[in-house]
Order: structure tokens, then sequence, then C-alpha cells
């Protein structure tokens, strides 16, 4: 059997089992199937209905997680265009509403973007070494008792703002559920 290296699986919802695929980058690597079961049942039900915000979207697997979770809206944000590409044609195979793309950079985004978000997915590649940066940035972007997932290779210092929720590790990737609280 091969295996397509290119594509993952929605966990739950209902695109549950349903295929996405991403194009083949150095740096596009997928939350695994392992991280978003954790994540999400972390979150609960508490997805439906939410506004989610997922900066850097690579294959889109946390944002149409959510979409298929029940979130009212979501917001895939990638400054690539063959990734911004790959993400347009997976919400047509998907027939996903309340979807939205943006092939922009993602500090560009949240200094225009104007509305709020309930849960922002933050995974910059790791290289880029500015999660604090965008943690900070976000501020505008959220209100108080918004969540962002953010996941990381090496710990994060937070500042008061930020309340850690859940944390785990898979591999040498950290992944932290944060709430805000100003």
């Amino acid at each position: 059997m091969k295996v397509n290296k290119n594509k993952v699986r929605i966990v739950a919802g209902k695109w549950r089992g349903r295929f996405i695929t991403f194009p083949n980058l150095p740096n596009l690597r997928p939350t695994p199937n392992r991280a978003r079961e954790t994540l999400f049942n972390w979150l609960g039900s508490s997805v439906v209905g939410m506004t989610c915000l997922d900066l850097f979207a690579g294959s889109g697997a946390l944002g149409f997680e959510a979409s298929s979770r029940g979130a009212d809206r979501v917001v895939l944000v990638d400054s690539n265009k063959l990734v911004s590409n790959f993400l347009q044609d997976n919400n047509r195979k998907l027939s996903g509403n309340g979807i939205e793309i943006h092939r922009l950079d993602a500090l560009d985004f949240c200094n225009s973007d104007t509305r709020t978000y309930d849960l922002v997915f933050l995974d910059p590649p790791f290289e880029l070494n500015f999660h604090d940066k965008l943690l900070q940035k976000l501020q505008r972007l959220i209100r108080p008792g918004s969540l962002v997932y953010v996941e990381s290779n090496r710990p994060l210092e937070l500042s008061a703002s930020y309340r850690s929720q859940r944390q785990s590790k898979a591999g040498k990737v950290i992944y932290i559920l944060l709430e805000y609280k100003p």
C-alpha cells in the first residue's frame, strides 16, 4: 500500500475520515492526528459556534478540523501562494461554508484584521522564532477568555496576559492551550 505523505485525515465531525492534501514543502509540518485529537479533546464541544483563526495555516488541518467540528467561522492565513491554492482546493472539495482563506503574511494579517476570535491556532515555522511577538500582536484580535493553541519546539516565556490551560509534548514539539486573561 502506497502512503501519500502529503495528506492528512480529518479526525472527527462532519468531514470525519476525509483527507486534505498539501504541497511538499520543507517547512510545512501538519499537526499530527494525535496532537489534533488531544487538542480537540481538550476543547470538547466548546468549538461549536466559535470563530477561529489559523495563522500559518499550512495544510489547514487545524482550521478544517475546527470547521468539521462545528466552528461557525474559520479564517486560514498563509503567505505562500502554492499553499493558499491547496487550501482553496481542499475547501472546494469539502464544500466548506464559513471558511475564509487569505494569502497574506501573518503579521500583516494581525495588523490589518479588525475582527476578534474565540480560538487562534498559532504554529509558525520554528526557525522564525517569533512566538512571543505573535502572542503580543494577537492581543488586538482576541478578547478575555479567548483560547490560543501554540505549537513550538521550545518552552515559551508567557506574559502575564496568558494562562496555560493544558500542555503536552509529542517528540520535539510542545503544544500548549492558552487562555487570554489580560
